[in-house]
């Protein structure tokens, strides 16, 4: 019975992102657009046709890894390390801006310190998820903006989980983090990382792919994206940080265009359109009512935060005004990185209870306008 009920909703989410993307594409804007919006529909927020089950979860935590991985085969290296000070002046204006402006207005509705402190950090996350399938499907994506984007986003990561940190080892209900173990925990990836990706992926590809089996090129791939994700997971680094760097490794690899050709179709057409509607699934309007007001202005908070901090970083960093303004749209989202922070600033007694709705909604609210702003900015660019 629990096979024929994921069958069904397997059939459902499909035909519905399918058909949701395709009307979003002729309303003049991107299909990411309409597929975040129909899981809003199908979920618990509106019609409950779909739950956010185990399963339906893990396809898409699987389709989030293979939409980075996705990015990094998509990757131009150079444009990665030219773009790194304009990276790190919009990851480091997109961390300020949000905890100051959040930290400011939060006063006003009695949250304690360490609460104010947290929501901050928390509207400091990006997730760029969103913003690398819309720019793809904008001509965007392998730009030096793209590029700054992505280095921006890869920053803000270790920016906010170490800044995370400090504060629950300060406020937190039975935190007892080590800052420096942390830190240690993310110099021992990029060294690793650094390491594999220039020895050991193109061994191992090269290896494998001489095995008398099927689709081994695909599984090597495959077995190098996850096994980034895992050892990223293990050392405290987003999932997705791992499999984007191993895309980056492969592609520098001649089984590039092999693996790109191959994954594109397992991930858009199985996995990542689950990514997608699980966003929407977060979404439940319970008890909301007296927050409206909460509401929409920490939506607009988290907008403008992350739009005027990145924007000013990419300004600083020599990109003209419209470039600027399409960076800071980028950095906009905060995605499942957000919801994932919530949920531990939640357990850890740093996330209001009675607000715990209400900052879900709002982190919801950054990724549905991502894509509009992205296209209003950056246009479609003919490649």
């Amino acid at each position: 019975m629990l096979v024929l009920q994921f069958i069904l909703q397997l059939i459902l989410v499909l035909l519905a992102v399918k058909i949701a993307g395709h009307i979003s594409v002729r309303l003049g804007q991107p299909s990411v657009l309409g597929k975040i919006l129909v899981g809003i529909i199908l979920g618990p927020a509106v019609l409950g046709w779909v739950q956010n089950t185990e399963v339906l979860s893990i396809f898409s935590q699987i389709g989030v890894l293979l939409l980075m991985f996705l990015a990094g085969l998509e990757t131009d290296l150079d444009d990665l390390n030219e773009n790194k000070k304009a990276a790190l002046l919009v990851a480091v204006g997109g961390v300020i801006a949000p905890i100051v402006m959040t930290y400011g207005i939060a006063q006003f509705y009695d949250f304690t310190t360490p609460e104010a402190i947290f929501l901050g950090l928390l509207l400091a996350a990006t997730s760029v998820s969103i913003s690398v399938q819309t720019l793809r499907e904008l001509g965007w994506l392998n730009t030096k903006e793209g590029s700054a984007l992505l280095g921006a986003a890869v920053l803000d990561d270790i920016i906010v989980v170490i800044l995370i940190a400090v504060a629950m080892s300060f406020f937190g209900s039975g935190s007892d983090m080590s800052i420096g173990l942390l830190i240690g925990k993310k110099i021992i990836f990029f060294v690793v990382l650094f390491l594999a990706s220039k020895w050991l992926v193109p061994t191992f590809i090269k290896i494998f792919s001489k095995f008398e089996v099927t689709e081994v090129v695909l599984s090597a791939g495959l077995i190098i994206a996850f096994g980034f994700a895992y050892f990223a997971e293990s050392l405290g680094v987003a999932g997705i940080i791992g499999t984007f760097f191993a895309g980056v490794a492969i592609g520098q690899t001649r089984y590039k265009k092999e693996i790109e050709h191959k994954v594109q179709p397992i991930a858009n057409g199985i996995f990542v359109p689950f990514f997608f509607v699980s966003i929407g699934l977060a979404v439940s309007f319970d008890g909301i009512g007296n927050q409206v007001g909460f509401l929409v202005l920490f939506s607009v908070i988290a907008i403008l935060s992350k739009f005027i901090g990145c924007g000013i970083g990419a300004k600083l960093s020599g990109f003209n005004t419209r470039s600027s303004m399409g960076i800071g749209s980028g950095m906009v989202s905060r995605g499942e990185v957000a919801l994932i922070l919530a949920a531990m600033g939640l357990q850890n007694g740093l996330l209001n209870p009675e607000y715990y709705t209400s900052t879900i909604i709002v982190v919801i609210v950054t990724t549905v306008v991502t894509p509009p702003l992205l296209k209003v900015f950056f246009g479609t660019r003919e490649v």
